[in-house]
């Protein structure tokens, strides 16, 4: 019995293997080919708002006859925003629902992942066609809870980072690779350093041309401190990190300062480069759609992460278990749909935003800081953890 089963297996594996994308994705037996259609639907998604925001009395005039928007102010705009979200959060919530804690492929819940396409785009047309016939007041709350979901995307998305980082850093130092990788973790680390250095220079440059641009200098020298602190924590005898997590995680807080900064809105002196792109041109569209682009990567890069989230051990995973959590790629997804609508309207349900633009206003800006600092403290407290919990066992059994 056990030899069939086992054979049986082997078989579906030989065709997951040898038959072509197109054969995989009509017959439902890859998961991977599937996250590629998740993320396009979400990629659609993101689009359709921009599209209701930026241009929607010009693309969907008929809107403006629905009961429900007002003549049009309830549906486009960031109300609009706010009922395409709502459609796509609707859409992977019941994903999520039906896909959570599917233990192995092969079954009904895995084809259901993988498979029945023109079921899961009816049910996803339907939903987002369902958000603009929701009453006002609905969709004013779900803005407000959508500021929360956004928040738990982004927490979400800064462990998976620092998860990732410390994994290269173990998978650097291992008995087996640490030798051969030992020059390129130096080279890598001093190559991150020297980035941080420059681009910190760079927004004193840019951002803080004066001495009266005391938030920005603030914002500029407090990054300077939080990687000196991660430097000196990293290097303490007992939690001995090396140079390549600080350097890697200064890379990334650097990035975020960088993003805060350039999300002040247009009309600050400190911030010519808001003053410059007032006027919409080629530059700043190339900006919206690679910002726009890097959202979307980044919610299907993170909601394929989920290992960093399981805090026991397991064994081995069996030959025919799921490739990753299915349940948490769509609650990644599901939280990504607040978050884009949060960033096309500027985390302000109230406030008006320039066409092409995406993360501007000083929410935003203020967003973002503390994302950074956020991002600090849970690095620092997944390196001094084990040595305070060690200390504490040692302590117990004295």
């Amino acid at each position: 019995m056990e030899t069939g089963v086992g054979t049986n297996l082997n078989e579906r594996h030989g065709v997951f293997k040898d038959d072509c994308w197109f054969s995989q994705f009509r017959n439902s037996s890859n998961p991977w080919m599937a996250r590629y259609v998740y993320a396009l639907i979400f990629l659609v998604s993101n689009l359709l708002a921009w599209a209701v925001r930026d241009y929607g009395r010009n693309a969907f005039p008929e809107m403006e006859k629905l009961k429900n928007c007002q003549g049009g102010r309830g549906c486009l705009g960031a109300e609009g925003v706010l009922r395409v979200s709502l459609g796509c959060f609707a859409f992977y919530f019941v994903m999520f629902l039906s896909t959570a804690g599917t233990p192995r492929m092969y079954n009904c819940r895995d084809s259901w992942h993988s498979g029945w396409w023109a079921a899961k785009f009816s049910v996803w047309i339907a939903l987002t066609v369902t958000s603009f016939l929701v009453p006002t007041p609905f969709i004013q709350i779900y803005g407000e809870i959508a500021h929360f979901g956004a928040g738990v995307f982004l927490l979400v998305q800064l462990v998976s980072v620092i998860s990732f980082i410390t994994w290269l850093n173990d998978c650097c130092q291992s008995d087996k690779n640490a030798e051969r990788c030992h020059i390129h973790v130096m080279l890598l680390a001093t190559a991150a350093y020297v980035i941080c250095l420059v681009g910190i220079i760079m927004m004193y440059i840019w951002y803080a041309p004066e001495p009266s641009c005391l938030l920005n200098i603030f914002f500029i020298t407090w990054t300077l401190v939080l990687l000196q602190l991660m430097t000196s924590v990293s290097l303490h005898p007992k939690v001995n990190a090396v140079f390549l997590t600080p350097g890697l995680m200064g890379l990334y807080v650097v990035f975020i300062c960088w993003c805060a900064i350039r999300s002040e809105p247009a009309g600050e002196s400190c911030n010519r480069e808001a003053e410059a792109s007032n006027k919409t041109d080629w530059l700043t569209i190339i900006s919206f759609v690679v910002a726009l682009l890097a959202m979307v990567i980044a919610t299907f890069s993170t909601g394929i992460d989920s290992q960093c989230f399981q805090f026991r051990k397991k064994e081995a995973p069996a030959e025919d278990a799921v490739p990753y959590g299915y349940g948490f790629f769509h609650f990644v997804f599901a939280t990504g749909a607040m978050y884009f609508a949060m960033l096309l309207i500027g985390w302000n349900t109230h406030h008006t935003i320039k066409k092409w633009t995406i993360d501007v206003g000083w929410t935003s800006t203020w967003v973002r800081i503390v994302n950074e600092w956020l991002a600090v403290c849970v690095y620092l407290w997944m390196l001094v953890a084990p040595v305070i919990l060690k200390s504490r066992q040692t302590t117990g059994a004295a």
